[in-house]
């Protein structure tokens, strides 16, 4: 099954900023509030959102309010990521075998799949070696993409039977959808 539904963009027209954090608003948008590394949701756990340098700032300084180089991410996959760049040539983001490509890249999405429980499976040599140095084997995004997605089955339900006539299958569809909504806003808070 595909990694992700659709692959971030940076927008071209943005003000420039002296201070990188200033650009949080925009790179949610750009990154449809979603980690570009994991592709988990931000939601509603938006204060543990980071931005990342995508070519590290010890590796180039000059990058550290360089719109294009930053990535709106997780805190995992950011504190997984750090500072590595195995080049160490911010112009040679891989060698083939080991380092990074741009999540914006479309080349990024094929490097992983999702099984159907969700979880991220590497696909290509260079995707093996961003799965392990990013911590996307961890439960966490299987988890969190099964949540999101019984969230999206149950708001069909709750379209198919608005529709309908019959009062008690929509009262037990609410009820679900109370109860799983709830547990949802209680695992984030955790």
């Amino acid at each position: 099954m595909e990694f992700r539904k659709k692959d971030p963009q940076r927008s071209t027209e943005v003000e420039y900023q002296s201070d990188y954090h200033k650009y949080r608003d925009q790179l949610r948008s750009d990154f449809s509030c979603r980690c570009g590394y994991c592709d988990d949701v931000d939601y509603p756990r938006v204060e543990s959102y980071e931005i990342d340098h995508f070519v590290p700032v010890t590796i180039d300084k000059n990058k550290e309010t360089d719109y294009n180089n930053l990535v709106y991410a997780c805190r995992s996959c950011n504190n997984a990521k750090r500072k590595k760049w195995p080049t160490n040539d911010s112009a040679k983001f891989n060698n083939g075998k080991e380092g990074w490509i741009d999540p914006c890249d479309s080349e990024y999405s094929r490097q992983f799949e999702r099984d159907s429980y969700g979880a991220i499976t590497p696909k290509t040599e260079i995707g093996k070696w961003m799965y392990e140095n990013l911590n996307l084997w961890k439960s966490q995004h299987s988890l969190l993409w099964c949540i999101e997605n019984i969230g999206k089955k149950l708001d069909e339900l709750d379209n198919l039977y608005a529709k309908s006539k019959d009062s008690d299958i929509l009262q037990k569809i609410n009820k679900i959808n109370h109860i799983y909504r709830s547990m949802m806003k209680r695992l984030y808070e955790l």
